[in-house]
């Protein structure tokens, strides 16, 4: 019997049943490894499942190969999203009221599960700090050619390299529990 199989005999005994429609899954490997995976349905119950490049649980997206990149693509469109919408109102709000919004909308997706973060690449960390870059630029109302580190230190905002040492403490943290 298969773990598909075990899995569903027990959420039928709770009453509940698995929407082949709505189910994904991905296979995990490296590249090395890719030619490896099978690429044909898998067979769970009465219906079929096919896998995907990458699938979203509680709002991360995971891809095959573990890089986080299309998780850090769905964070900074929505970010750069958020930061147009708020630029083309800015100049109807008060300062405070641009933070509150920039805090709101734009940290809180940087910092929505920021654990997954750990460990990428200087390359994907950079990615995101331009996102943060550029929402500090749009509060303080600087030029782009305006420096922002001394920016992000006035209004006590870490940059993404602060936030990625952060990361790997709080998921060894979590890891020892």
């Amino acid at each position: 019997m298969s773990c598909f199989t075990l899995h569903l005999c027990e959420n039928g005994c709770n009453r509940l049943q698995l929407n082949t429609h709505k189910t994904e899954f991905i296979w995990c490997a490296p590249a090395c490894r890719r030619h490896h995976i099978p690429n044909e349905d898998v067979q769970v119950g009465h219906g079929s499942v096919h896998p995907v490049q990458s699938a979203r649980d509680i709002g991360v997206y995971v891809d095959g190969g573990m890089t986080m990149r299309t998780h850090i693509n769905h964070v900074l469109s929505s970010c750069y999203c958020a930061l147009r919408q708020i630029r083309s109102i800015m100049l109807s709000l008060p300062s405070h009221a641009l933070n509150t919004l920039v805090t709101a909308l734009v940290h809180s997706r940087l910092d929505y599960c920021n654990v997954v973060f750990a460990g990428l690449p200087a390359c994907d960390i950079q990615r995101l700090q331009s996102v943060l870059n550029t929402a500090v630029r749009l509060v303080a109302g600087s030029s782009q050619r305006d420096h922002v580190t001394s920016l992000l230190r006035d209004r006590h905002w870490l940059p993404k390299t602060v936030h990625r040492v952060q990361a790997v403490y709080n998921g060894t943290s979590l890891l020892v529990r």
